[in-house]
């Protein structure tokens, strides 16, 4: 017969096909059930679950806005007391050490009428982002910044020579409370910083300045080039801070109407401003130094300049 014949090309061919004993369950398994379906949102490729990770995403970030701005640190907080920052609370954390610091910083907010509220310490860690606050925190409300052209008006009703720092590119928040610091303690009328790229006054600020933030204005521009201009105009000096500068501190007079722009440690002044600049002027160090940190360059210039309209009187 045909099929049984040994020779090749005499097999039988078949069509069938999958295993030929049993399933091995499979048909049971698929038979099987899968449970209810789940919910739209929670489906990683509908809709409505990119829907809620966006509106998930909004909440957190209403709930961190909706979080007090705190100066923390027994020394910071009264230092700001004392300033008479702008606040609206002081939060104490259940059994914090009491001392001289916290029992003035509690009596002197309590003269104030601000509220004293005492808070769990994993409350004021959670607040703060960390466990820093030596048990204590000033809450502040958003920082109101000054217009340009007020500073400058405000500067020649004063009768002395103007006094202003330009930072760019600097976005360390304790760098600007530093100089904000220096400014005051100088005699310097203002601080003007870039709207973007740029630390702005936060919570780190205000303790760096040591409160200094509540008496020395701080303007925020959008463009820094034309605030350069709007000094010149005024009768302004612009002097950029650079190690490689033509002029050097020891040679400059610096008791005329000035302002000072520093830049970052590694970037610099940028490019459109430091040609805008009347003098670039650098700070005599020992040669093995490579440069300042932008906080202390603008405190030796600003030291330097108030030392040479003392003597001039």
């Amino acid at each position: 017969m045909a099929g049984n014949d040994s020779r090749r090309g005499g097999l039988r061919k078949t069509n069938k096909k999958g295993a030929t004993k049993g399933s091995g369950g499979q048909v049971r398994r698929g038979l099987k059930g899968k449970g209810p379906t789940p919910k739209a949102e929670d489906r990683t490729y509908h809709a409505a679950h990119k829907r809620k990770v966006e509106r998930d995403r909004r909440d957190r970030g209403r709930h961190q806005r909706e979080m007090p701005e705190l100066v923390v640190g027994r020394n910071p907080v009264l230092e700001c007391l004392h300033a008479r920052v702008p606040a609206t609370a002081l939060y104490v954390a259940e059994g914090a050490a009491n001392d001289e610091r916290l029992s003035e910083a509690v009596h002197t907010a309590a003269g104030r009428n601000l509220p004293v509220l005492e808070v769990n310490k994993l409350e004021l860690d959670r607040m703060t982002g960390n466990g820093m606050h030596q048990g204590i925190g000033l809450a502040i409300p958003p920082y109101e910044y000054a217009d340009v052209h007020d500073l400058i008006a405000n500067a020649a009703a004063s009768k002395k020579p103007g006094m202003f720092v330009i930072l760019d590119n600097i976005t360390d928040p304790r760098n600007l409370g530093a100089v904000i610091r220096s400014v005051g303690a100088f005699g310097g009328n203002g601080v003007i910083i870039p709207e973007r790229r740029s630390a702005s006054v936060t919570a780190v600020a205000w303790r760096t300045s040591a409160g200094t933030a509540a008496r020395v204005p701080v303007a925020k521009e959008t463009n820094m080039t034309r605030v350069v201009k709007e000094f010149q105009q005024n009768g302004y000096q612009v002097v950029g801070l650079d190690a490689g500068g033509d002029h050097t501190l020891d040679t400059y007079d610096g008791t005329d109407n000035v302002v000072i722009v520093v830049g970052s440690e590694g970037k610099g002044i940028s490019r459109l401003v430091r040609e805008n600049c009347d003098t670039i002027m650098s700070i005599p160090t020992e040669g093995w130094v490579e440069s300042l940190n932008a906080s202390v360059a603008a405190g030796v210039v600003l030291s330097e300049f108030s030392r040479q309209r003392r003597i001039k009187g």
